[in-house]
């Protein structure tokens, strides 16, 4: 069976070019079969204000109204996914950018909450498995946009680590899958601000613990927690830590990885 590393960048990833460059660098050395799923960054907020389109954030998530919808899928399926396709093909990778709307990639229906109105925010339900095999068998990289629909026309913004997460998992059947979380960090600190702080190994008891004594909060909650839905679902290992070191992460010399015990 194939490997196939799915790999996820965040947005303070996407708003660097530096970091950008870097990691995009180290994609294009990875052998075989691999995914980009990108996030947004801080561009749609930005054009978000300069037309006036007042935003909300509840618990560090975006309230999605109509107007923003429209700003996210030209930021995000648009510049952003078309700018990362470009600079990789300059990079002699043949890579091919899809939102989850294109060939019915990802199927996901709107968020409901019963304390909160996250608009047209969507949580993942399918993935075309046959899609990805096809494109990935032809030697084409993928660079996949947070951006759903719910195959009755309606777009939906979906976070990217959950869109890494169902893409790992969906894909866990026909390929020895690896996924990798990418952002500015070494890893799983034990403190924010001193990267020598790097936890090396997090299961879930010591997990639960880290979440107990507020070590692990915000962001990093929901990474984890998609962490140990892609291993509890087939994906052979999860690693989290500095984008542009990919290959190392790749060959877990460094970053946090994530097991069952």
């Amino acid at each position: 069976m194939q490997s196939l590393y799915v790999i996820k960048i965040g947005g303070n990833i996407v708003d660097n070019q530096a970091l950008l460059t870097d990691c995009l660098t180290a994609f294009s050395k990875i052998e075989g079969q691999a995914i980009l799923v990108h996030g947004g960054g801080k561009l749609a907020t930005s054009l978000a204000t300069k037309l006036g389109v007042e935003q909300t954030m509840v618990e560090g998530r975006r309230i999605t109204d109509a107007e923003t919808l429209k700003i996210v899928t030209m930021v995000y399926a648009g510049y952003i996914n078309k700018n990362i396709v470009a600079q990789l093909q300059s990079l002699n990778v043949n890579a091919m950018g899809l939102s989850g709307a294109d060939a019915n990639l990802i199927k996901a229906h709107k968020r409901t909450n019963a304390n909160i109105d996250y608009g047209f925010v969507g949580d993942v339900d399918t993935i075309n498995v046959e899609l990805v095999q096809k494109l990935l068998s032809s030697n084409i990289k993928l660079v996949v946009a947070p951006i759903t629909h719910d195959g009755n026309g309606q777009l939906l913004n979906t976070n990217a680590d959950t869109i890494a997460q169902g893409i790992a998992t969906g894909l866990a059947a026909q390929y020895n899958v690896h996924l990798i979380y990418g952002f500015e960090k070494e890893g799983v600190l034990l403190d924010v601000n001193d990267p020598s702080s790097l936890i090396k190994h997090i299961n879930r008891p010591s997990y639960q613990k880290l979440k107990e004594d507020k070590v692990i909060f915000e962001g990093m909650l929901p990474k984890i927690d998609n962490a140990y839905l892609a291993l509890d679902n087939g994906v052979k290992s999860v690693i989290i830590g500095r984008a542009e070191k990919m290959n190392e992460l790749i060959n877990g010399t460094t970053g946090t990885t994530i097991t069952q015990s």
